[in-house]
């Protein structure tokens, strides 16, 4: 089956909504898809390196093992979404929604999810390298094995997580809320202190 691109996804947005779409493997590179109605649709595979997807729906989309570095998709719904082992690195993700999305063994390496609502997300052994994720709610998260080495975790609601076995060497955890997570077995963390972190 011929993969889809750009032009032959915006045809078909003229003439119906993309939600429940299938475009596994298209390649959507830069697409500018800022606000399209995802919601369900199949892309797994697809290249989406650089696409604009600001306020797009992509609620229970399937994304499995997309290519979406570098894509532009703040303030975008990608509530109950599946990204597991999909590349978000250096992606912008701030103010998105990702209630109970599951990114497992994703790579989101400096990717920016400032404000970003994770609560109930799955994310054990994903790379989160150096990404932003201050004034984040990752409360009730999966989180363990994940790699925050570097994060930028400033104010960020961490309430009830699991951060079993992640690496936290030189992530900044100032102003975070730690009550009630679960820190068994994690890596780098030094002490908490007022400064630092608080409940």
């Amino acid at each position: 089956m011929k993969k889809m691109t750009e032009a032959d996804v915006l045809e078909k947005y003229k003439l119906e909504k993309l939600s429940g779409a299938n475009l596994a493997e298209a390649y959507l590179s830069e697409a500018d898809l800022t606000e399209v109605d995802l919601h369900g649709a199949d892309l797994r595979w697809a290249y989406l390196h650089g696409a604009k997807l600001s306020e797009a729906n992509l609620r229970d989309a399937d994304l499995r093992g997309a290519n979406l570095s570098g894509a532009n998709l703040s303030g975008a719904n990608l509530s109950g979404a599946n990204l597991s082992e999909s590349n978000l690195c250096g992606a912008d993700l701030s103010g998105a929604n990702l209630l109970g999305a599951s990114l497992p063994e994703s790579d989101i390496r400096g990717a920016n999810l400032s404000k970003a609502d994770l609560y109930g997300a799955w994310l054990y052994g994903a790379d989160l390298s150096e990404a932003n994720l201050s004034g984040c709610n990752l409360s009730g998260c999966n989180l363990s094995g994940a790699d925050l080495r570097g994060a930028n975790l400033t104010d960020c609601h961490l309430s009830g997580a699991n951060l079993r076995a992640a690496y936290l060497l030189g992530a900044n955890l100032t102003g975070c809320r730690l009550s009630g997570a679960d820190l068994f077995g994690a890596k780098g963390l030094a002490a908490p202190t007022e400064d630092k972190a608080k409940d």
